[in-house]
C-alpha cells in the first residue's frame, strides 16, 4: 500500500492547487508550534518546501530537513532552494530512515490525512523526536471548514453519483474530524498535548484562478477531474462557476480554510 493518497505530478502544479495557501498556513502553524534557534527541524511531507522555507525565515536553525513521498515536489523543492540550512530529500512518512531522535522537532503541515495509516507515520515522528522535542502537525478541516474545497466537491456531488463518492472520500478522511489529531497524539504516546483549529483566507483573483488547478494533475479536484469525459468536465466547470459567482461579476473572492492542529512532546 501506498503511504500517500495525494495525487502529485508536478512541482508547479502543487504550486497552485496548495502551496500558496501551505505558505499562508505555516506563519501560524509556527506560532502554535513554536520554533529556536540552533534546532534541527524536521518537516515530514515538505511538499515544494514551504514550510521549511517559513522556519528558516523565522529562527536560527541549525538545520532543516524536508522529506516527501513525491519526487516531483522534492526536485521542485531543490531547484529553489537558496539556503543551505536546509535539505530535501524523498522520503517515506511511515518508514523515516533518520536514526531514533534525531530532531529537535518534529512537524507535518497539510499531509496525514492523506496517509492511508497515519498512526504510523505519527510512531515515526515519535521516534525520531528527541526526549522533550515537540511534534506537531496540521491537517483541513475538509468538512467544516474549508470554503473553496466545499464549493468544488458539493457541486460536484450534486451532479452525479461519482461526485459525490469522491466527496464522502474527501471528507471522511483521516485525523480530520474534532478531536481526531489530539486522540492519535495521546495514542502514539505524546505527553502535554494540546489542540486548536487555525484559519487563514484564501484569495482568488477570478473564476479562472480558483477552476484551473482542478484541471492540472495534482491534488484531489484535479484527481477527480481527470475522471470525467470532456461533456461532464464541462458541465462541473459551468456549475462550479456560478457558485463561484454567487449571483455577482467575475472577480476576486476571499475565502476562509480552517486546519486542525495539535502538537505534543517526547517522552
Amino acid at each position: 500500500m501506498s503511504s500517500s493518497t495525494f495525487k502529485s505530478a508536478s512541482g508547479d502544479g502543487y504550486e497552485m492547487q496548495m502551496g500558496r495557501w501551505s505558505r499562508r498556513l505555516a506563519d501560524p502553524f509556527l506560532d502554535f508550534a513554536g520554533f529556536a534557534d540552533g534546532e534541527s527541524v524536521l518537516d515530514v511531507g515538505c511538499g515544494t518546501g514551504s514550510l521549511s522555507r517559513t522556519i528558516a525565515s523565522k529562527a536560527r536553525i541549525r538545520a532543516v530537513t524536508g522529506i516527501d513521498y513525491s519526487p516531483a515536489y522534492i526536485e521542485h523543492a531543490r531547484l529553489h532552494e537558496t539556503d543551505a540550512r536546509i535539505h530535501y530529500r524523498i522520503g517515506d512518512a511511515c518508514l523515516l530512515s533518520f536514526d531514533d531522535a534525531s530532531f529537535d522537532r518534529v512537524l507535518s503541515l497539510l499531509v496525514l490525512h492523506f496517509v492511508p495509516k497515519p498512526e504510523l507515520a505519527i510512531a515515526e515522528m515519535r521516534r525520531v523526536a528527541r526526549q522533550g522535542a515537540t511534534v506537531a502537525a496540521a491537517v483541513w478541516d475538509a468538512r467544516g471548514g474549508f470554503v473553496a474545497n466545499r464549493i468544488f466537491f458539493d457541486t460536484a456531488a450534486a451532479l452525479d453519483a461519482r461526485g459525490n463518492a469522491r466527496r464522502a472520500r474527501n471528507y471522511t478522511r483521516p485525523l480530520t474530524q474534532p478531536g481526531e489529531l489530539a486522540a492519535a497524539w495521546r495514542n502514539a504516546g505524546l505527553i502535554d498535548v494540546f489542540d486548536t483549529s487555525l484559519t487563514i483566507r484564501m484569495e482568488y483573483s477570478c473564476f479562472d484562478d480558483f477552476w484551473t488547478p482542478n484541471v492540472g494533475q495534482d491534488g484531489p479536484g484535479a484527481e477527480y477531474v481527470g475522471t470525467l469525459d470532456i461533456d461532464a468536465r464541462t458541465k462541473l466547470q459551468q456549475a462550479v462557476r456560478l457558485a463561484y459567482l454567487d449571483g455577482e461579476e467575475d472577480g476576486p473572492r476571499s475565502y476562509a480554510a480552517t486546519a486542525w492542529a495539535v502538537k505534543g512532546r517526547a517522552p
